[in-house]
């Protein structure tokens, strides 16, 4: 389970700097900072497409060789199951790309960086093919899927790219103008998408919260709270302050940005490895160890939200560390401690969800 965990993880992440770095190679350098990425980090970032997007198929490999062998096994869920079809699809696609960025330097021309854009695209395409929410619905599950995990990638890579790998923070105002309606664009889209998908596995998303699927779901839309606040931040209010402070670096709080997605990256893909609730019977066996820890609400069919004291308090506390985030960077406090206040934020709202539930 972890090792599935850690692959989804490292296979968005490595989606997203690829996309960023083929989309930034097209932006004029005036409307962008001077950005370098180590080739060895944009070919490792390729490999690791294949590599990591494998770890499922291999787990269903392993489970058939004690009955048919590692040959057959691997015969058939690479060219009959549909995960394995997808997987091959990818590494087809990712064995082009890596050989095209190895011999061919795709920032001397426009062309090279359509092309890398379009490989990447198909890698998602081939992604979202595999999908939980396409084989639920061959059809609406994979173009939901597809189009919410285009937009997080497209959105995060720029991020990832511009606030790990530029050299300086010049050009940052001509990058914010239109990078910031490019990330609520993303934004819009990843909602959406987000809400069709949730359409496809869970009826009541309260009720959802008792089993590991709910409790991952939940964790990620807290996630979200401090995300909108960074990048409200990093597209707004930064672009006052350098203004006001031309030797400001908007770099860190980039970078903070950047890390808080890898916190929803993490829930997402536990999602990925967790039984959604409209395939999942609620029962003592199947409610999360999570839940049964905070809460003390007896198993049953159907939950609702019921405001008291205790989920008050921690409402006031959340409160409290969204205004010491904010506090944070009035201060020009180091990073980590914003890190770490956007964390407890989270950590409240949570508690405050859970207690509330009757």
């Amino acid at each position: 389970m972890f090792l599935l965990i850690i692959s989804q993880v490292f296979l968005y992440l490595c989606l997203s700097i690829t996309f960023g770095c083929f989309l930034l190679s097209l932006i004029p350098k005036n409307y962008r900072p001077d950005i370098t990425v180590p080739k060895r980090i944009l070919l490792l970032s390729i490999i690791g497409i294949p590599l990591s997007s494998f770890i499922p198929v291999l787990q269903i490999i392993l489970y058939l060789i004690p009955t048919s062998g590692f040959y057959e096994s691997f015969q058939n869920v690479v060219f009959t199951f549909e995960i394995g079809k997808a997987w091959l699809f990818v590494f087809t696609l990712s064995t082009i790309l890596f050989i095209f960025v190895l011999l061919i330097d795709y920032r001397k021309e426009a062309l090279y960086g359509f092309f890398g854009i379009v490989l990447i695209c198909l890698s998602i395409v081939g992604v979202g093919w595999s999908s939980h929410a396409s084989s639920i619905d061959s059809t609406w599950g994979f173009i939901s899927d597809t189009t919410h995990l285009t937009a997080v990638c497209l959105w995060i890579g720029i991020l990832i790219v511009v606030s790990w790998f530029s050299k300086d923070s010049s050009n940052w105002l001509a990058f914010l103008k239109w990078f910031t309606p490019v990330a609520i664009l993303c934004f819009i889209v990843t909602g959406i998408s987000g809400l069709i998908l949730m359409s496809f596995v869970v009826d009541d998303y309260v009720t959802s919260w008792m089993i590991p699927y709910g409790q991952a779901l939940l964790i990620k839309h807290l996630f979200i709270v401090p995300l909108l606040f960074y990048a409200l931040l990093n597209g707004i209010i930064i672009r006052r302050e350098m203004k006001k402070n031309i030797d400001f670096d908007p770099r860190p709080w980039a970078k903070v940005e950047s890390i808080i997605i890898l916190f929803i990256f993490s829930e997402t893909a536990v999602l990925g490895e967790q039984s959604p609730p409209k395939e999942t019977a609620i029962s003592s066996d199947t409610v999360s160890k999570l839940f049964t820890m905070f809460s003390k609400v007896p198993v049953q069919e159907s939950l609702h939200l019921s405001i008291n004291f205790n989920s008050i308090l921690f409402i006031i506390l959340a409160v409290l560390f969204f205004a010491m985030t904010i506090y944070s960077f009035i201060r020009k406090s180091p990073v980590i401690l914003s890190i770490l206040m956007s964390v407890l934020l989270v950590v409240c709202l949570y508690f405050s969800f859970i207690l509330s539930v009757a």
